[in-house]
């Protein structure tokens, strides 16, 4: 909100017109009353592996973060020439490997990557889209540098928070829509209905059947599960729901089976198909994949996109950004250390108090370790992780993020931020809902933003430009 130089950022200008004149109790007032909304909707989600409680509400933070038009336009360019990237990328580890047999990537990070599904080979989804749905973490660094903090291609969570973020601003400071010129965000379940639609096989009609696949209720986006089912509405779905009838995957109504054209799953590869991928999985339906191979129903995201999320994949970007597009990738990658590599892992080992570490398939800031902030106990646990499996870890230097003000009871204070903006691909091109999800750390000092660790959530604005 305020530059080094203690200058008022242009975006900020009006609200901080605004805020200067509102009174301290009332903001309060307002913070108290957000909780309580979210309470009372039910805008929570799970934690694994802590004994206390597995449920737990959301903390949203009432002071916006606003971005300008421009600097949201120049932004944009980067994030769609980053998709299109790793659509084109899917397709070609599929098909032809043009990349591996170019030289440009190492053939043992898709031989030996547990992402990589065989089942996949040769296989082009409807519409030729792999990644109908994608969350591009950013981080700021400086007033214009930006980097990509990792790719999430597989089944990106958190549209639901951006949406009821924005709900929950609209209900109590309706003023301030009508004082700054916001760019909306409410349209993106109808967005992402005719983006899926759109992507329907060839036998579907006019009217495509579009369904939400869920792992069930003990889920920690179930939440967001429901949630856009009930927005975009379409059924909402488990494993139980549906079975191969006549060669569809159709789901069960009180009128009997009903065929499926787009399936929008959220349940990971292994769980999708008992058949094909983990036998005991209860969460799938037996033979969904032939039928997905045989054209009969598209899954989004396609299964396999997992691969595009790998952490050590992320670490080729820039050069598979440029492979598929010709040109140098507009947003910046973080500089990587893949552990594998014995000297790479050798420097990762010397400056592990230095660096934050993370899974190669890690997400939700489980299985990290940031080392500045770690203690020698910490240290020295995942040193002997490392010793003993490195091809699981990358490592990245500790980034000095950027922060915005959240609303505390002395005032505006800053935490470090992150920003997952979403975006939707169909055949009819790419689109991305301005704004997004941003993700804060309220603890001070902290730099993890994930809500499974004490993270919070808050509105973000992109102004017309």
């Amino acid at each position: 909100m305020w530059g080094q130089d203690s200058a008022l950022r242009d975006a900020y200008s009006d609200f901080n017109t605004w805020f200067e004149g509102q009174e301290p109790s009332r903001l309060r007032k307002k913070q108290a009353e957000a909780e309580r909304l979210f309470r009372l909707t039910g805008i929570t989600f799970n934690v694994y592996g802590r004994a206390e409680a597995t449920e737990r509400l959301i903390p949203f933070d009432i002071i916006p973060r606003i971005i300008s038009g421009r600097e949201w336009s120049r932004l944009c360019r980067g994030i769609e020439q980053r998709v299109r990237a790793i659509n084109a990328f899917l397709h070609d580890i599929y098909h032809r490997q043009e990349i591996i047999r170019a030289g440009r990537l190492p053939v043992e990070m898709i031989a030996k990557n547990a992402a990589f599904l065989p089942q996949m080979i040769g296989v082009s989804p409807p519409g030729g889209v792999y990644t109908h749905i994608v969350g591009i973490d950013l981080v700021r660094t400086g007033p214009d540098e930006f980097f990509v903090l990792e790719d999430n291609a597989r089944t990106p969570s958190g549209v639901s928070y951006m949406l009821e973020n924005r709900e929950t601003m609209l209900h109590m400071f309706p003023e301030l829509f009508s004082q700054n010129r916001v760019q909306p965000v409410q349209n993106y379940p109808r967005q992402l209905r005719r983006s899926l639609a759109a992507c329907a096989p060839a036998m579907s009609g006019d009217r495509p059947t579009v369904a939400v696949l869920t792992p069930g209720i003990y889920n920690s986006a179930y939440y967001e599960h429901s949630f856009l089912a009930d927005k975009m509405g379409v059924e909402l779905v488990e494993g139980h729901d549906l079975r191969v009838v006549d060669g569809r995957v159709a789901m069960r109504t009180t009128r009997g089976y009903q065929p499926i054209d787009v399936l929008y799953r959220r349940v990971d590869d292994d769980f999708l198909d008992p058949l094909n991928f983990h036998p005991d999985s209860a969460l799938g339906v037996p033979g969904i994949l032939d039928v997905y191979r045989a054209g009969g129903i598209t899954i989004a995201n396609a299964p396999g996109t997992g691969i595009a999320d790998d952490k050590a994949i992320y670490s080729y970007m820039p050069e598979i950004v440029e492979f598929y597009t010709g040109e140098k990738a507009l947003l910046k990658n973080v500089p990587t250390w893949r552990c594998n590599d014995p000297d790479s892992l050798a420097y990762v080992l010397d400056n592990l108090a230095e660096l934050v570490v993370k899974e190669v398939h890690g997400s939700g800031g489980y299985g990290m370790l940031i080392g500045p902030t770690s203690s020698k106990r910490e240290l020295e646990e995942f040193r002997r992780k490392l010793k003993a499996k490195p091809s699981n870890y990358i490592a990245q230097p500790t980034l000095s993020l950027s922060t915005v003000p959240i609303f505390t009871k002395a005032g505006l204070a800053p935490r470090h931020v992150d920003l997952r903006p979403f975006v939707l691909v169909s055949p009819q091109g790419v689109d991305i809902t301005p704004g997004g999800l941003t993700r804060v750390a309220l603890k001070k000092g902290s730099l993890v933003v994930n809500s499974s660790q004490g993270g919070g959530t808050k509105d973000t604005w992109v102004l017309e430009d």
